[in-house]
């Protein structure tokens, strides 16, 4: 996947870049998701798609169209690692999506034309055809799959953090009233935006103040945010918050997970991708490549086992 740039690109304000070429972290052993080593972006020289070749009774599965063109237009969301990211002063995106997603293309035998574009604009885009596959951490969830199919590649879900030194949650926030009273920092057009606004009567249950809740379009204005005092709480990707945690110019706490959900490749609903896409996502965890990219970026806690089309979403 060579192809970057062929739309305006979004970058992390400078609060997220300054978090990238920290040093590597070590484990802390005890087998927990929540304490998984957490490397440092680049921080690996290992390339564990540089292996991987096209498997022909894979790539017969895409349609007569794509294996004649040998692209695909893939919309993209770049944010932060270890997702998707730039590094600092790099116009090359790396993270677990690319580098899943450039195997799943070797794999396909096909050529990946990434198109970047913010989060809540690609589900749209997919609907109406601009992109025939979109990446961005996108979870699996119930409304999404009345207009959208997934390919699921990671199990990945929603979380807390705060900033370093605030004791005021407690060690974990795994019920939402704790947040009643409180304002909440999330990603526009994201899982964390509907949960919210879903259970915004649980405060006035327990007879406590609502909470409120802040919109932004980039993580590193929700860091900003949060290291300003302007929001108590960010709700984001438990991979992100993880790994933001762990690299000290973040000066954040995680507080644990909330709830886990499939992340897939979105498609338009009825795509014909989705089974070759499957195939090939199949593929990568029998020979081993997958289990290495989540080595990779510290990610092994959210394995899946094989993937599927379209699961329903996690209850």
């Amino acid at each position: 996947m060579k192809l970057h740039g062929i739309g305006a690109r979004l970058r992390p304000l400078a609060a997220t870049a300054a978090l990238l070429p920290l040093l590597a972290l070590t484990a802390c052993g005890s087998g927990d998701p929540d304490d998984e080593a957490v490397p440092a972006a680049r921080a690996s020289a290992d390339d564990p798609v540089a292996a991987v070749r096209t498997v022909d009774a894979v790539a017969a599965l895409l349609p007569a169209s794509v294996r004649s063109s040998g692209t695909l237009r893939i919309g993209s969301s770049v944010g932060a690692p270890p997702s998707a990211y730039y590094p600092d002063g790099s116009d090359t995106p790396e993270g677990q999506d690319i580098d899943i997603a450039d195997a799943v293309a070797k794999v396909l035998g096909v050529r990946l034309e990434r198109q970047d574009a913010s989060f809540e604009t690609i589900l749209p885009a997919l609907r109406s055809g601009k992109y025939d596959v979109g990446t961005g951490n996108f979870g699996v969830t119930t409304e999404r799959l009345r207009t959208i199919d997934f390919v699921t590649y990671i199990d990945d879900g929603q979380g807390f953090a705060v900033k370093q030194g605030d004791t005021s949650f407690g060690k974990r926030i795994g019920d939402l009233t704790q947040l009643c009273g409180r304002t909440v920092g999330i990603g526009a057009g994201t899982t964390f935006e509907a949960t919210l606004d879903a259970q915004k009567g649980v405060c006035a249950k327990a007879g406590k103040k609502p909470y409120d809740v802040k919109v932004y379009s980039e993580n590193g204005a929700t860091l900003t945010a949060l290291q300003q005092g302007r929001i108590d709480v960010i709700m984001s990707t438990i991979n992100g918050l993880r790994y933001q945690a762990a690299q000290p110019a973040a000066h954040t706490t995680f507080l644990g997970e909330y709830h886990r959900l499939d992340v897939g490749f979105a498609f338009k609903k009825g795509s014909p991708l989705t089974k070759p896409f499957q195939a090939a996502v199949n593929e990568l965890i029998k020979d081993g490549t997958y289990a290495r990219i989540l080595r990779k970026w510290g990610t092994t806690g959210s394995a899946i086992g094989t993937s599927r089309i379209s699961p329903p979403e996690h209850t």
